[in-house]
C-alpha cells in the first residue's frame, strides 16, 4: 500500500516564514516538517511514498531527497502551471496510486495517530474511503464532520468557540464536534469521482457526491495527539510544547549567540547571529537573521528584510509586519 503526502500548498498564513520554501519544508525541531510526516508513515510500513509539488518545489526536494534519510522511497509529482487542489493532486498521481488501496496524509501535521488501527477500521467497514477524525474539544476553526453509526454522513460549518452561556451551563453536556485530521484511506474506485486534469478539492468532488450516492465513508475517531502547523503562532506554540523538558529554545546550525544575550522560549533557524545584550522571548528567528546589540523582541517572527522586499506580494492571509533595520518583524499577538 502506498502513501501520498500533500506538500504543494502555498503556506500563506505562515508568510514570511514561507518566502523561500513551502509550508511542509519549514524546519521543525531540527528537521523539515515533511520529514516528520515521512518518518511517521514509515513507522506503519509505508515505504513507497508519493509527494506532490507546486509552490517552491525545490524546497521540498531539498528537504526530502529520495527519501532514504527518512526510511522511504519517494516519487514526486509536479502540479504545473497551476496548483490542482486536494482532489486534482490525486488525479495527477493516479498512475502511481490506482492499483491498490492508498493512504493520504497532509504534509503539515505532527501526530501519533495509529494508522494501523485506522486501516483495520477501513477493512472491517468495506468502505470506499475512511476519514480519520478527532474530537474538536477546543472548538477550533475546523469544518465539523457529521457521523452516524461509524460512518460519515456530511459536513457542517466551521466550529465556533463556546459561548458564555455554554461555558456557564454546568447541567448539560457540551457538544464536541468532530474534525478531519487530514489522514484518510481511499480505494482506487475514488478515481471514478475525480475529474481529469482540472483543479478540484476532495470534499465537493468526491466525498459529498459519494455520500449522496450511498457509498460507505467510514469514520475512524481517535483521541491521539494531533497538531496542525498552519499559522505562525500555532507553529511556535507547538514547537515549544514538543521541545524536551530541559530545553526552552531550539537552535539551528551555524548560529552565534552572545553570552550576554537572553533567549527564552524561541525557535532559531540556521545561520543566525544574536549580538550582545539582546533579549528574545517567544520569537522565531529565520535563516540568516542578525539581531543587533541591545534589541528586544517578544512574540514575534523575524526574517531578513531583503527577502520581503523581493517578494512578489504579501499574501492577504499573512500577518502584517514592519521593517526595522535589516529585519522584517511580524508581531504575533
Amino acid at each position: 500500500m502506498k502513501a501520498m503526502i500533500l506538500a504543494a500548498g502555498f503556506g500563506t498564513r505562515l508568510f514570511p516564514l514561507t518566502i523561500d520554501r513551502t509550508k511542509p519544508a519549514i524546519p521543525f525541531l531540527g528537521k523539515p516538517l515533511v520529514g516528520y510526516v515521512a518518518e511517521y508513515v514509515a513507522r506503519f510500513g509505508f515505504t513507497d511514498i508519493v509527494v506532490n509539488l507546486h509552490h517552491q518545489p525545490d524546497s521540498v526536494i531539498e528537504a526530502l531527497g529520495d527519501g532514504t534519510a527518512f526510511g522511504v522511497h519517494i516519487d514526486y509529482t509536479r502540479e504545473e502551471p497551476e496548483i490542482l487542489g486536494t482532489a486534482g493532486a490525486l488525479d495527477n498521481a493516479r498512475h502511481l496510486l490506482e492499483d491498490d488501496t492508498f493512504l493520504i496524509v497532509n504534509g503539515k501535521i505532527i501526530t501519533d495517530i495509529d494508522i494501523a488501527a485506522a486501516i483495520e477500521t477501513h477493512k472491517r467497514s468495506g468502505a470506499l474511503a475512511t476519514m480519520v477524525l478527532k474530537p474538536n474539544t477546543k472548538r477550533e476553526k475546523f469544518t465539523m464532520v457529521e457521523t452516524e453509526e461509524g460512518y460519515v454522513k456530511g459536513f457542517g460549518p466551521m466550529a465556533s468557540p463556546l459561548t458564555e452561556d455554554e461555558i456557564r451551563d454546568t447541567e448539560h453536556e457540551i457538544y464536541t464536534p468532530l474534525m478531519f485530521t487530514g489522514i484518510h484511506i481511499l480505494e482506487p474506485r475514488v478515481f471514478d469521482y475525480i475529474p481529469r486534469g482540472v483543479y478540484s478539492d476532495i470534499v465537493p468532488v468526491f466525498y459529498n457526491p459519494a455520500i449522496a450516492a450511498g457509498e460507505k465513508i467510514a469514520a475512524h475517531v481517535t483521541d491521539a495527539n494531533w497538531f496542525e502547523l498552519s499559522t505562525i503562532p500555532r507553529y511556535l506554540d507547538i514547537s515549544l510544547a514538543m521541545m524536551p523538558q530541559d530545553q526552552n529554545t531550539c537552535l539551528g546550525e551555524n548560529c552565534s549567540v552572545s553570552e550576554t544575550a537572553v533567549v527564552r522560549d524561541s525557535v532559531i533557524w540556521d545561520d543566525v547571529e544574536i549580538a550582545e545584550d539582546t533579549h528574545l522571548y517567544r520569537t522565531i528567528i529565520a535563516d540568516g537573521v542578525r539581531i543587533e546589540a541591545g534589541e528586544h523582541f517578544e512574540n514575534a517572527a523575524i526574517v531578513r528584510a531583503d527577502m520581503v522586499r523581493h517578494a512578489e506580494e504579501i499574501p492577504e492571509k499573512a500577518l502584517r509586519g514592519y521593517i526595522q533595520g535589516e529585519n522584517y518583524i511580524v508581531p504575533l499577538n
